[in-house]
């Protein structure tokens, strides 16, 4: 057999990768590689059902399988319709009954974050709060100490200054998970989204304490506040659209 036929009885064994790696080795290789046989078979072997008509949906098998066969990467979003300067966050925190924390947070100001962490915390947290991943954080000015035996609640609202509409983000959700690994503590709420989008649901905003050790056993020092959305967000575009989504009433 001559070589050309040796690659003729190979390559429709292949898979759709194999196959396009067989593509660039040289022109000969690519030109036969190129047969629409050959993609009709890779095909075959990812979706059967596809190969049962005449003709592929597409104008090639080679053009639906290098469409299909793996996710798309992320495409780039448009530029949010709202920005953090029209966002002013309202956070409230109890322990039991007693209000302990209660300001209006300002949307720049979350997203700035804390620029310098505190002497004294754990190096796994300073970790986090120096990676690269986007995170929203505010100093707790003053901090404030929390026995660990009490009941800690939390309610987050945001309001669009452009608009004068509201939003609820969690509504009075408990810490109820400690990390004392990574010395957060840890609340949750599922966001309400606008009847506009039907489809969007389950998707978590997440608030925590940072804190270090107050010195006292069973108590902790909280001095910021992290609040993020990665369930479905991981950058600023990313959370404003997310926001911008939500059942502004």
């Amino acid at each position: 057999m001559s070589s050309e036929e040796v690659l003729k009885a190979v390559f429709p064994l292949l898979d759709g990768a194999d196959l396009a790696s067989c593509m660039v080795v040289c022109k000969k290789w690519k030109d036969i590689a190129q047969d629409d046989y050959l993609w009709k078979c890779a095909c075959a072997k990812r979706w059967p059902s596809i190969c049962k008509r005449p003709h592929p949906p597409t104008s090639t098998y080679y053009k639906l399988y290098q469409t299909f066969y793996k996710r798309k990467h992320e495409q780039t979003l448009l530029p949010p319709r709202i920005s953090f300067d029209d966002l002013e966050f309202f956070i409230d925190i109890w322990a039991e009954d007693k209000l302990i924390f209660s300001e209006v947070i300002l949307g720049p100001v979350l997203q700035n974050g804390i620029k310098i962490p505190p002497s004294g915390i754990c190096d796994m947290l300073r970790f986090h709060l120096e990676g690269s991943e986007y995170k929203m954080t505010v100093p707790v000015e003053p901090r404030f100490t929390l026995p660990l035996s009490q009941t800690v609640s939390v309610s987050v609202l945001v309001v669009r200054k452009d608009s004068n509409k509201v939003a609820r983000i969690i509504n009075r959700s408990l810490f109820d998970y400690i990390d004392r690994t990574a010395y957060r503590a840890l609340a949750f709420d599922y966001l309400d989204f606008s009847p506009e989008y039907p489809f969007t649901s389950g998707v978590r905003a997440w608030i925590s304490l940072l804190f270090m050790e107050d010195g006292n056993e069973g108590f902790i020092d909280v001095f910021g506040i992290e609040m993020d959305f990665c369930d479905a967000a991981n950058s600023k575009e990313e959370v404003l659209w997310l926001l911008d989504m939500l059942d502004w009433q």
